[in-house]
């Protein structure tokens, strides 16, 4: 074999985010929230244990994590994605290739070793991203990428019942088999809850019994994705990295207000300010858009009343530049604003999407080369002084922006802002 498939999985990683910088936290139960301090989208192991689930509605657990003793943190995600980026890169450098496949999980391609070396390599990594990054990782190992899923549930089960320290390498057969035997059949990745039922009145509970399914059955009730998951199990390849990011289609940017808004200035500053992340977003990805959609939404339930509408527009060329768009979503609102109500969500959708490239859209467009080093120029300040450092005026000034998320408990982006680094004392 030339080489495996690993999954790296973060642990907890918000959560372990926050512990990295604030050792306090550490023996001490923590929640992370949702935008505007809604629900809990990271849980200590510590409250996993007590039964508190993920997505819970903060004030129905708010009593609870008080008698817990429980840290409760808003989410900090310029943070996150900073320390997702350095595990990242360690990973590079003992990865044939790696595949980015979320903020806390990575796929890689790791040397056919025996399988006493592939361990130790993975006790390898495990060990230098704690050392380098402070987050805790897990490493699964297996010849194709759902049996290194599969390795990575079983690490996870033996570091809870304190048989190892999250690393393992899937056994050849017939140990494979005794390993799948424990897997349920709703924990395979790629099995969802509709097909999970549907194998279980086949009689069908583990990984083991769904991998020994015949074929023309797979194919025909789970189509031929279900069917790669079954010789996924069996040892059969058939799922490469995704070293090349999807065509995308479309770019969404919106965020729920910190309290309701009224008035049209702020959703027009709102609109503006989504608008301009997300060109910044398409300039990130090298690409370039020419349709913009703005909508605007009242909360969908509770009292009324309730209003929700949007409208899409085009632009004369693609770009990914700021100020067209950020002029599109203003002039978008007009004809979809109400007066009268308590609006809680505002955003963009920017689709017709390509490669960024020279390209002359019409016989008196130009592609305009000072326009691209302003961009740049404003994301190089950006990166270097923080997300939001120099922005477009109709985007309003940070400190004026009522009607901003939540975020009563963050914690300091202590990577990527000089005003906000940590701070030790001798």
């Amino acid at each position: 074999m030339d080489s495996v498939f690993a999954l790296i999985d973060c642990e907890n990683f918000y959560v372990s985010c926050e512990r990295v910088f604030d050792p306090s936290l550490r023996d001490v139960p923590v929640a992370v929230l949702s935008n505007n301090d809604g629900c809990i989208i990271a849980r200590s192991e510590t409250l996993k244990a007590e039964g508190v689930p993920m997505g819970a509605p903060l004030f129905k657990w708010k009593e609870k994590l008080g008698e817990l003793g429980a840290e409760v943190l808003s989410s900090n995600y310029t943070l996150y994605g900073d320390m997702s980026r350095r595990v990242h890169s360690i990973l590079e450098e003992d990865a044939l290739e790696l595949e980015r496949y979320s903020i806390d999980e990575a796929f890689a391609t790791l040397p056919g070793l025996k399988r006493e070396n592939l361990q130790r390599l993975a006790d390898s990594i495990r060990r230098k991203i704690l050392r380098q990054v402070g987050v805790p990782v897990r490493v699964g190992v297996g010849p194709t990428k759902t049996l290194a899923k599969v390795a990575d549930l079983n690490g996870k089960a033996r570091k809870r019942a304190g048989w190892g320290l999250g690393t393992y390498v899937c056994p050849p057969e017939p140990k494979r088999e005794e390993l799948l035997r424990r897997v349920p059949v709703g924990d395979i990745w790629g099995i969802g809850s509709a097909y999970e039922e549907t194998l279980k009145e086949k009689g069908v509970a583990s990984a083991a019994e769904f991998r020994a399914l015949p074929d023309p059955w797979i194919r025909s009730e789970m189509t031929v994705v279900g069917l790669r998951t079954a010789w996924e199990l069996r040892g059969q390849s058939c799922l490469d990295l995704e070293l090349v990011r999807p065509d995308r289609k479309t770019l969404v940017r919106s965020r729920s207000f910190g309290k309701r808004v009224t008035s049209k200035r702020d959703l027009r500053q709102a609109l503006a300010k989504h608008a301009q992340r997300a060109a910044e977003k398409l300039r990130e990805e090298g690409l370039v858009a020419k349709g913009i959609k703005a909508f605007i939404t009242t909360k969908r339930f509770g009292d009324g009343p309730h209003y929700s509408n949007g409208v899409a527009g085009s632009l004369g060329e693609h770009t990914a530049r700021g100020a067209p768009f950020v002029n599109a979503s203003r002039r978008l609102l007009e004809p979809i604003y109400r007066g009268g109500y308590g609006y809680k969500k505002a955003g963009v959708c920017l689709y017709d999407i390509r490669p960024a490239r020279p390209h002359q859209e019409s016989l008196f467009g130009r592609a305009r080369r000072e326009d691209e080093h302003l961009m740049e120029a404003v994301d190089r300040i950006n990166r270097e002084h923080g997300k939001g450092a120099i922005g477009l005026a109709a985007a309003g000034l940070p400190g004026e922006r009522e009607w901003t998320m939540k975020r009563q408990n963050r914690s300091p982006r202590y990577t990527t802002r000089w005003d906000e680094l940590p701070v030790a004392r001798a």
